[in-house]
């Protein structure tokens, strides 16, 4: 069966295979047409050869009907119509005459003409059938335009689709970039020189795997949390003691893919109002579990929260690695995601984004 489907989609992959494959079967179709018309009828078996003879007739006949009609495909839609009555009718008195003699030779053998319109009688119900394959003709090559039409407009917006989500994408390297550059310029002027050492070969490891990474490809959670190590060793150095980690991701979703590096603006975030201006630091947490067919990740903290009196809608918080998050996960999910927070009961900030579950297969193999 899969052997069969090949072949077909082979025919329909190729205009010349497509036109022998229709102007056969078409004919055939009228063949076999005529010979269920001949046993309703009760006609004897001579008629069959009849009917063999008009079909090859017509088989041969209406082939130049494909290059009159390629003339006729680049003029205007008046130009097509009436070119194709005028060729459908010149044909098919040839066609008329020739199937009238068989009719004669075959069938009614005492049967004899009495005058010349006698030999083209039935004319214009034979201008009808080529007609026919004149619509057909027509009619499957404005199907092929429309699907190209809409095949190229998928491409146009996967493109535009594309791009816009690699400019999201980059635009999280800039920033992190720095803020991480400040970070060790300060150690730097510090005199912190192994801490800076370490945080420059971490900022490479960091970058190096956002490089290897295609942004239109989904990451499981497992890599996306080796990537927040990364980011967060780097961090570490600067911060000590005053960061703390806590995870807890459950079996189930290590799989899960979602969007690359969606969850670093969530962290750079926390860190810059949960940690960076508390003396005593704090802690982020980033927890995940499974909701039926829904992934939930939730990172937290234990900062001052947010005012909600004082807050957009998007948050005060909301720069530019949590736009960039809105838009990416509109970009990739449309309406079938959710992305919002929420002050905690215990103090802190509490950010849910909840995505389909799509697992990779290959994970962990």
């Amino acid at each position: 069966m899969p052997t069969r489907f090949f072949r077909l989609q082979k025919i329909l992959n190729s205009n010349e295979r497509l036109f022998w494959f229709l102007h056969t079967a078409g004919w055939l179709a009228y063949a076999l047409a005529n010979f269920l018309g001949a046993l309703a009828l009760e006609r004897p078996v001579s008629y069959n050869l009849v009917i063999l003879t008009t079909t090859a007739g017509g088989f041969l006949i209406s082939l130049p009907l494909r290059y009159w009609n390629r003339f006729l495909w680049t003029r205007p839609p008046v130009w097509q119509l009436t070119g194709a009555i005028g060729m459908a009718y010149l044909l098919a008195l040839p066609w008329t005459w020739m199937r009238n003699e068989y009719l004669w030779y075959m069938y009614k053998k005492w049967y004899e003409p009495q005058s010349l319109g006698d030999y083209v009688s039935g004319v214009t119900g034979s201008a009808y059938v080529l007609l026919g394959w004149c619509a057909l003709y027509f009619g499957i090559k404005y199907y092929q335009m429309l699907q190209q039409q809409i095949r190229h407009s998928l491409e146009s917006a996967a493109a535009a689709h594309e791009a816009q989500l690699k400019m999201l994408r980059y635009q999280l390297n800039p920033h992190f970039l720095f803020n991480t550059l400040n970070s060790i310029s300060t150690l730097i002027l510090e005199e912190q020189i192994e801490a800076a050492n370490k945080s420059v070969t971490r900022l490479s490891e960091f970058l190096r795997y956002t490089l290897d990474n295609d942004p239109m490809k989904k990451v499981t959670l497992a890599q996306e949390i080796h990537a927040l190590n990364l980011y967060l060793s780097i961090e570490k150095v600067r911060f000590n003691e005053r960061l703390r980690l806590n995870y807890d991701i459950a079996k189930e979703t290590e799989k899960a893919l979602i969007p690359s590096l969606i969850l670093q603006p969530l962290i750079e975030n926390a860190l810059k109002y949960a940690i960076a201006t508390r003396v005593d630091g704090g802690s982020i947490g980033v927890r995940s579990h499974l909701e039926g067919q829904t992934v939930v990740i939730i990172v937290e903290d234990d900062g001052p929260g947010l005012d909600m009196s004082k807050t957009k809608n998007d948050g005060d918080r909301d720069g530019v690695g949590l736009a960039n998050i809105r838009a990416r996960l509109k970009q990739i999910y449309g309406t079938d995601h959710f992305f919002g927070f929420r002050n905690r009961d215990s103090g802190g900030l509490e950010i849910t984004i909840c995505v389909p579950m799509e697992a990779d297969v290959t994970a962990g193999q």
